[in-house]
């Protein structure tokens, strides 16, 4: 005879999980949690600049820079990746904007537009200068792999308000440096992980082109994934708990409910074409216009990825940051103007950023073609962030004359995580899982919440 548990563990997929969520909730680790104390924020749209932009060429200006251009650096020098020589000033102007006044690069005139609903932290550092590590530290807490990135922490903290998409969702034309370890869930279930979605193609079945089953009915569909889950479950009755098998079953059920709101949700071409010219036509401009709509819809979290590879990382020319502030400058804007519209910008936490910034030096190392680049650096960049209860239209933190390190109220990756789980309602010190005979957390055993920047 089944007992009730067993009854509703293989049952419990095809009743509304709202009702349910209590109930089901080793059946659905999707389920909505409460959060740890009451929450400024609901959901994430992680802007990734990936390459590493510049931040005295965006959102830090120096003048020193101008001042001392083509000569060498008049404090001492710290160490970079590569050989850089003497300092190069920005080649882009800046202006102040909004009524806050803050100075935005000339590459970024949209941007700066709406700059009053951002928190610009200039003071950001992190312990690599190569892409790799930084990668993993801003996506996971970490520099080397195996830890569970912070959409999977999101999701396995609060779960995810639309039971008809993935929680966590990944856009990008292809991949960036690391591919999936950037949004993997590693040690944490599986169903956890970032679902990636390629937005290389424009047309939204071709997006998504796996989503539906052309050989069978949904009435069909839902007794085949029934007998399914009835032998999964019968098999874990017999062996014990398999984590991948179990999240085998979720995937299996996420793809049965996104075939009924996933087309329509990245299916952009439903928006006004005056809202879509705004946002812009490249791969950028599509995933920043996605991410609103599926925040709207209840998903936890959205991260989009500038490009593939590593487009900001200019080693050879700092010219190349005007093009590609074009292709993200309208989105972004768009993207906050949209969701101050709506009032999602309330809850909604905005980041916008790079795994680090750049040197305020030339970069004359052997490997550039046009020495008029600039070096990685991760003593010292900028990060914007909006919504969610953080104070727009303020600066927090500084570099040094040169831009060249954090010397002000610094603020360390793990501080930047521990500040927005703090505004997402979680005590990062509490969000853990037992891995290995360890307790881990996003922020391993370090950051500090930063009050000032946050409400």
């Amino acid at each position: 005879m089944m007992q009730r548990r067993n009854f509703l563990q293989t049952v419990g997929a095809g009743f509304g999980m709202y009702g349910l969520a209590g109930v089901l909730e080793a059946a659905n680790p999707l389920a909505v949690k409460a959060p740890h104390f009451p929450a400024k924020a609901k959901r994430i749209i992680y802007l990734f600049l990936n390459g590493g932009p510049s931040q005295v060429d965006t959102f830090d200006p120096k003048p020193m820079l101008t001042k001392y251009h083509g000569k060498p650096m008049p404090t001492a020098n710290l160490k970079t990746e590569r050989k850089t020589g003497n300092l190069m000033r920005s080649p882009f102007e800046f202006r102040h904007c909004g009524k806050s006044g803050i100075e935005v690069s000339e590459i970024f005139p949209k941007l700066g537009n709406v700059i009053d609903e951002f928190c610009v932290i200039r003071s950001m550092h992190t312990d690599r200068p190569n892409h790799e590590p930084s990668l993993l530290m801003l996506n996971s807490g970490d520099k080397l792999p195996g830890r569970p990135s912070m959409g999977s922490w999101m999701t396995y903290g609060l779960g995810s308000e639309n039971q008809n998409l993935p929680g966590y969702v990944v856009l990008c034309p292809g991949l960036p440096v690391l591919g999936h370890q950037n949004w993997a869930a590693n040690f944490l279930p599986a169903v956890h992980q970032g679902t990636y979605v390629p937005l290389g193609e424009k047309d939204p079945k071709k997006l998504i082109s796996h989503i539906r089953n052309s050989s069978l009915t949904p009435e069909k569909q839902r007794l085949e994934l029934d007998l399914l889950e009835k032998l999964n479950r019968h098999q874990m009755s017999k062996e014990g708990v398999d984590p991948q098998l179990e999240a085998t079953i979720q995937a299996a059920e996420i793809a049965f409910r996104m075939q009924t709101e996933a087309p329509e949700a990245f299916d952009i071409t439903k928006e006004p074409e005056t809202v879509r010219a705004r946002y812009g036509d490249g791969d950028f401009a599509r995933g920043c216009l996605i991410a609103r709509r599926l925040i709207e819809r209840g998903v936890r979290m959205v991260q989009v990825y500038h490009g593939n590879f590593q487009p900001w990382d200019t080693h050879d020319d700092i010219e190349l940051h005007r093009p590609l502030a074009d292709q993200s400058d309208g989105a972004i804007a768009a993207l906050i103007q949209d969701l101050r519209a709506s009032g999602l910008l309330d809850e909604t936490i905005v980041m916008v950023g790079g795994e680090f910034g750049r040197t305020p030096a030339v970069e004359v190392g052997g490997l550039v073609k046009v020495q008029n680049g600039r070096d990685h650096n991760n003593h010292g960049f900028s990060y914007l962030v909006a919504g969610g209860g953080f104070k727009g239209g303020t600066v927090y933190g500084a570099t040094d004359d040169f831009g060249f390190a954090a010397v002000e109220k610094k603020v360390h990756i793990h501080d930047l995580h521990a500040t927005v789980l703090n505004q997402m309602g979680l005590d990062h010190t509490k969000l853990t899982y037992r891995h290995s005979g360890r307790d881990y957390r996003l922020t391993d055993v370090a950051g500090n919440v930063v009050r000032e920047i946050v409400s």
